[in-house]
């Protein structure tokens, strides 16, 4: 587990003290990140501060060394907010910040024409295992286990408009720390603010998974542009 800082998202005010000159139109965000995961695709969550429940989605390409924005997006966040994703607290509401790999997709929906990332069909026997005393916390089960309770479990079928596509965000998902959190994932819009996810508009979402390649090994970054949250990869 690695817990040192590899991400700030900075505003416009910071920029000087990263050595851009007056009146230079600053690098591309990517570029200004300690840490963006290794591969050439990157999507980036980012909300104006910890108290924001909407901000904008962006994917980039890493071509010929310099990043350029594929596609934005508005989007959602936690009804309360962000955290650093270290300190989470599961069942909070927040939206974890932080630097994650993306190792799936899913949806009630047929993948996208195009599609290349590994998508797994939404069934109603599909779960996300969110119980802390099971054996499959915070993983995708098909059926449900029986030491997972459905109670302290998402049923996946039951949410047709946010889940018509979804991509797993692999927060706290490589090595599990049991009350930090379950179940986060990069998914259409709802009604409003999430429950710790980020979300954007259907169109969006199929964008997104049509760009993905696995291949170029994408993550996503989530942060806030006031440099509160201090951005750690697990």
């Amino acid at each position: 587990m690695r817990t040192g800082v590899v991400l700030a998202l900075v505003s416009a005010s910071c920029l000087a003290l990263l050595g851009t000159a007056p009146g230079r139109e600053p690098e591309p965000l990517p570029a200004r990140m300690a840490d963006t995961g290794g591969g050439s695709q990157l999507i980036v969550a980012e909300a104006p501060d910890t108290a924001a429940t909407e901000g904008t989605v962006s994917w980039w390409d890493l071509r010929d060394g310099r990043w350029t924005r594929a596609g934005s997006a508005p989007a959602r966040f936690g009804s309360r907010g962000l955290v650093e994703g270290s300190g989470r607290t599961q069942g909070t509401n927040t939206t974890p910040t932080g630097l994650y790999g993306l190792p799936f997709a899913f949806g009630l929906k047929a993948a996208p024409e195009g599609t290349t990332v590994e998508y797994r069909a939404v069934k109603d026997s599909s779960w996300w295992c969110q119980d802390n005393d099971s054996a499959a916390y915070n993983r995708w089960v098909d059926p449900l286990p029986a030491d997972c309770r459905a109670a302290e479990s998402e049923h996946l079928a039951g949410y047709a408009t946010q889940y018509a596509y979804g991509l797993v965000i692999a927060f706290n998902y490589d090595r599990p720390v049991r009350g930090r959190g379950a179940g986060i994932f990069l998914h259409v819009n709802g009604l409003g603010a999430t429950a710790g996810c980020v979300s954007v508009p259907e169109d969006a979402m199929q964008r997104i998974l049509r760009w993905a390649e696995p291949g170029k090994k994408p993550h996503i970054a989530i942060g806030t542009t006031d440099g509160a949250t201090a951005v750690t990869r697990y």
